[in-house]
């Protein structure tokens, strides 16, 4: 049998027709990312965190009416960020991009945002950055992109490290590629406790986040973790896209399947004080010659990519003025 294996790039952008951009403000520590089809792509969510940011996410209900969307936008700035999807989908509707209502275009861009405004950052802004900052970010887009301390993880912390963007990429012996894309701004930890040794060691490929395999047992007390709980600084969002061709109620399968990648990667996740939430994404390329297998095998990829994308985004941030936590790079 064939093996999976990592894409040519290990990024989401792996599954073809779809690009990434990034747009930050490092004196404010935060910034966005948005994630762009070439063309309009089939769309689920799925929400399991306590307290989340989001735009139009009702929209990509199984039930609802519209089932593609232009694209997804990630960000920092808790509410304010929301935002940034607007400067998105003003950059849109003048490329003559949207879902068409009689003579008007209307793009269809849902966002969901983390909470960076405790992290050392000025935000003394006048007016809301986050409108420019999607335009920015979408004019950024690209099939490769930086991964760490930029986009929506700019600003980014998990329980005992600074977070960041992650992304990973699986290719399955169907032949369907599945990509993750993630913000961790955790209240849980990637790390188990003040160790370099990654939760999600077991997956990683070709030493993506330094190789250095699974800890030891938990060195604490598992039932009282390490957190981030009194600085309320929390939320990780991502998005899990791949070139299967899935109706929006397998999507929305899809992104819930995901969920198990936070699970693996952060301890705790899905907290009450979390808005953690995995947006699914599928360009319908490549039809499943075997929907009942192929599905099974696209949802476990989707969480083992995302675990991986999680352990990726700590592993590449990089120390900025007026951090409050250290980055991986200093353990």
């Amino acid at each position: 049998m064939t093996q999976a294996k990592p894409g040519r790039r290990n990024l989401i952008t792996d599954v073809a027709g779809l690009t990434v951009g990034n747009a930050q403000d490092d004196a404010i520590k935060t910034g966005c990312t948005v994630l762009l089809g070439n063309e309009p792509f089939t769309c689920g969510v799925s929400v399991m965190g306590g307290a989340p940011g989001t735009r139009e996410t009702d929209l990509l209900a199984p039930d609802k009416t519209v089932e593609q969307v232009d694209a997804l936008v990630l960000s920092g700035g808790s509410a304010f960020g929301l935002d940034a999807a607007s400067g998105v989908a003003d950059a849109l509707r003048t490329q003559g991009r949207g879902f068409p209502v009689g003579d008007q275009l209307v793009p269809i861009v849902p966002g969901a945002i983390l909470f960076d405004l405790l992290n050392g950052g000025d935000k003394r802004w006048s007016d809301n950055p986050y409108k420019a900052l999607g335009t920015k970010a979408l004019e950024n887009a690209a099939a490769g992109f930086a991964l760490g301390t930029t986009g929506a993880g700019t600003g980014a912390t998990s329980g005992n490290l600074k977070g960041g963007l992650g992304s990973a990429s699986v290719t399955l012996p169907s032949g369907h590629t599945v990509g993750a894309l993630v913000a961790v701004n955790a209240l849980g930890t990637a790390t188990v406790a003040d160790s370099p040794h990654f939760w999600a060691a077991p997956f990683e490929q070709d030493d993506e986040f330094g190789g250095l395999g699974p800890a030891g047992a938990y060195p604490g007390d598992p039932h009282l973790p390490e957190t981030k709980l009194s600085q309320h600084a929390n939320t990780t969002i991502g998005v899990v896209a791949t070139d299967a061709q899935l109706t929006q109620a397998q999507c929305t399968r899809l992104a819930t399947a995901a969920h198990d990648g936070f699970a693996r990667a952060l301890f705790p996740s899905h907290t009450p004080m979390d808005g953690d939430l995995i947006f699914a994404a599928a360009t319908g390329a490549k039809p499943m010659e075997n929907p009942i297998a192929d599905t099974f095998y696209l949802g476990h990829a989707a969480a083992t990519a995302m675990a991986r994308a999680i352990a990726r985004a700590v592993f590449h941030a990089t120390p900025a003025k007026n951090d409050q936590l250290p980055c991986w790079s200093s353990l």
